[in-house]
């Protein structure tokens, strides 16, 4: 099953997208919940057409800012504007706006798969509800099951339904909070590909998730939350190569001799086997990256020795994410890195 796209007619809340602003605007944004702040003077805009995914632990206050953007939490501290409309001033426009895929699962599982989505198409008045539904359900791979009552469904199934039902109004904004939770690897690879494409059609996507590699293959920013606070906005390219290293193994054909040993101590090197060594460095822009490589190589060469194999790799996401959050949990172990915010570049 691949999940195909095409956009039916412009409605509903694109008609109140203004291009001359942030699609979304939060502006010191305080959540409290009695004693407990779950967001902390959190401020970030994003433009229309980025992929945004934010990152944080259990906790960390994702959900709750979510809701504070979409209208499920009223009472906050701070400004929050989505195409430019107040979301509690403005709420009958901002919710046109706005398509949430949230973690639980919130549909009526004693009506069929159809009906749900025609329903959702109602709720915001869509002239062509049933039309529309009729399209996610086949672009989903879900048409064999219009008819079925949804408490059937598989679970990667009832994931596809609740992303067709925050697609039912067309959304310029859509939030999905752990959207792949549950499914397959095949699914999760279409669903990548059609949140892809939604950025192609001008929808702009805040994704949540705890599989990094989602954020690592989707996001053109990424946003970093721990304890309520917006600890760091960065691109994704930046990120890697400002936070991550990039290592070197090479393997000789023959032990390694102990002068070879010391030419490379002023490296970051470790030695892996009596054979091996493995040399790390700061990421692809760093201008030390090719002097470093061509110096070690060299330094193999000049001991009268042959590579047998070279292997290259670098810091994922999941390790970048986990150090900067012990940082900021630890902060004896170094500064924190203060928030960028602002358009994507």
């Amino acid at each position: 099953m691949t999940l195909g796209f095409t956009l039916v007619g412009i409605e509903v809340g694109w008609a109140f997208v203004r291009k001359t602003e942030p699609l979304l605007s939060i502006e010191r944004l305080t959540k409290r919940y009695g004693d407990l702040v779950a967001v902390r003077d959190l401020s970030l805009e994003i433009a229309p057409g980025e992929i945004f995914a934010m990152l944080g632990p259990n906790g960390a206050g994702k959900t709750t800012l979510i809701g504070c953007v979409t209208g499920l939490i009223q009472h906050f501290d701070g400004t929050v504007r989505v195409a430019g409309y107040d979301v509690r001033r403005d709420y009958q426009v901002t919710r046109q706006v706005v398509g949430v895929v949230p973690q639980e699962l919130n549909f009526d599982a004693f009506c069929s798969t159809r009906q749900i989505l025609i329903y959702q198409g109602g709720y915001f008045g869509r002239r062509r509800a049933c039309e529309r539904a009729d399209e996610l359900l086949r672009i989903f791979g879900l048409s064999e099951k219009a008819s079925a009552n949804s408490r059937w469904l598989s679970g990667g199934m009832k994931r596809r339904l609740m992303i067709c039902k925050a697609l039912m109004h067309q959304p310029a904004l859509l939030f999905l909070d752990e959207p792949t939770a549950g499914v397959d690897v095949e699914l999760r690879d279409e669903l990548w590909a059609y949140v892809r494409r939604l950025r192609e059609e001008g929808v702009t996507v805040f994704l949540t998730t705890h599989y990094l590699e989602e954020a690592e293959q989707l996001a053109d920013r990424i946003g970093i939350l721990n304890q309520g606070r917006l600890i760091l906005v960065d691109r994704r390219d930046r990120l890697l190569n400002r936070f991550g290293t990039r290592w070197l193994t090479v393997t000789c054909d023959r032990k390694l001799p102990k002068p070879l040993k010391d030419r490379l101590a002023p490296f970051q090197v470790t030695f892996p086997g009596p054979d091996c060594l493995r040399v790390r460095y700061r990421g692809a822009r760093d201008p030390e990256r090719v002097p470093v490589v061509e110096q070690v190589l060299a330094a193999v060469r000049d001991a009268g020795m042959q590579v047998r194999s070279l292997e290259g790799g670098r810091s994922s996401l999941e390790e970048i994410f986990r150090n900067i959050v012990k940082r900021d949990n630890h902060p004896d172990a170094g500064a924190v890195v203060e928030p960028e915010g602002g358009y994507v570049r």
